[in-house]
């Protein structure tokens, strides 16, 4: 469905419309686009400064939190958290974590960022044990019902998307609620960050959403907007609907369109021009860092005897530079641990788990794929200390 949803797009969608919208930003005014209501709660490519400058005060209200705790010495170790895309194999993620905790290892994260399904994870990861129940509910106990609605065929000529993705809101909804965000607001005022990758598609380049920052705003759209963001993380382009985003620039009102986070990247920690290490101890911020990356995939070649069809080989060309674009984010980030000095452990798929996958959110096989992560962190999960092929 993808690949026909993906091909079809780019044949019929410049001679069709799919809805209306308000004018993209102009490129001129990308830079100041800011979300009506609620300045300086994304950043661009070029909004690393700006980041980097708001990432090292975060780091003033942590060290007021463990003064009142009665913290004494150097800062404590670090820990960043990275989940990737992945669809269903978001089971994998989501095991984990929660054997994770099982095993009394798992610590407190002080970044958490999410692309596509790890979006939808990585709330969850960020407030900790006490969502675990409900993490686990949410990978374990749907199917693709609960995501999407297909369309017919003519939604590739009439609509934006292949399938209504209003089961996933209701899904949200469910979850991601005040009582969420309120829990999301107070650790980010502890100085800890919550970052939710998407993809706005008329610049083609990528944006970072700070999740705390938005529930801290106390503005009266808050709420929506943070499951605006994590739906628009997970919105296969072609596939699922995107999702509009109200903005100002230049005094005048404009929509961005947002997609798939992993359309740009399949996971992310920080922005690669940020030196993490020598910007901190130019801030006077010392410490050990440890990173964690989640990749919801096998990294191994899955082969399968591709048809002599359009659709067949779209598709598999599509799944083909998925994998390899997967394999270099996981190459950048390895690069950028080395750089800065951060302690690098990846977890990912092995080729030895091959239970059935008949569909799409098959609920078996979430099931199946969620206890083996969950078994493996129980004992101890053994994270790779650098991609495959290093």
């Amino acid at each position: 469905m993808i690949a026909a949803a993906m091909l079809a797009s780019a044949a019929l969608l410049s001679a069709c419309s799919g809805g209306e919208r308000l004018p993209a930003v102009p490129p001129e005014l990308s830079d100041e686009a800011e979300v009506v209501g609620m300045p300086g709660v994304k950043y661009s490519t070029n909004d690393a400064p700006e980041f980097l400058q708001e990432m090292l005060a975060s780091s003033k209200l942590e060290r007021a939190r463990l003064d009142a705790e009665g913290h004494k010495g150097p800062l404590p170790p670090a820990y960043f958290l990275a989940l990737s895309g992945g669809g269903d194999k978001g089971a994998f993620g989501a095991g984990i974590l929660v054997g994770w905790t099982k095993a009394g290892t798992r610590p407190e994260f002080r970044l958490v960022t999410g692309v596509s399904t790890g979006a939808l994870i990585a709330p969850f990861a960020f407030l900790g044990p006490k969502y675990d129940a409900q993490l686990q509910a949410v990978y374990t106990n749907i199917s693709g019902k609960d995501i999407m609605k297909k369309r017919t065929p003519l939604a590739a000529i009439m609509d934006d998307a292949m399938a209504d993705n209003a089961p996933l809101w209701k899904l949200m909804e469910k979850y991601v609620n005040d009582s969420m965000m309120r829990d999301i607001a107070a650790e980010y005022r502890k100085g800890r960050w919550l970052l939710i990758g998407t993809t706005d598609l008329d610049n083609m380049r990528p944006t970072l959403w700070n999740i705390g920052k938005i529930a801290a705003s106390g503005h009266p759209n808050a709420l929506h907007l943070i499951q605006s963001v994590l739906i628009a993380s997970a919105a296969i382009p072609g596939a699922f609907p995107p999702v509009l985003i109200d903005v100002e620039a230049g005094g005048k009102r404009y929509q961005e369109m947002h997609v798939d986070g992993g359309t740009t990247a399949q996971v992310f920690v920080y922005p690669t021009t940020i030196r993490m290490k020598e910007a901190a101890a130019k801030a006077g911020v010392f410490r050990e860092r440890h990173m964690y990356v989640i990749r919801n995939a096998r990294l191994d070649p899955d082969w399968y005897q591709t048809e002599r069809k359009v659709f067949s080989i779209a598709g598999r060309s599509i799944s083909s530079l998925i994998q390899e674009q997967g394999r270099g984010d996981l190459f950048r980030i390895h690069s950028q641990a080395l750089r800065d000095s951060v302690d690098f452990n990846l977890a990912y798929i092995p080729a030895s788990f091959d239970a059935p996958h008949p569909d799409d959110f098959d609920t078996g096989f979430m099931r199946a794929l969620f206890k083996f992560a969950y078994e493996q962190a129980v004992n101890g999960y053994p994270w790779a200390k650098a991609p495959p092929g290093y």
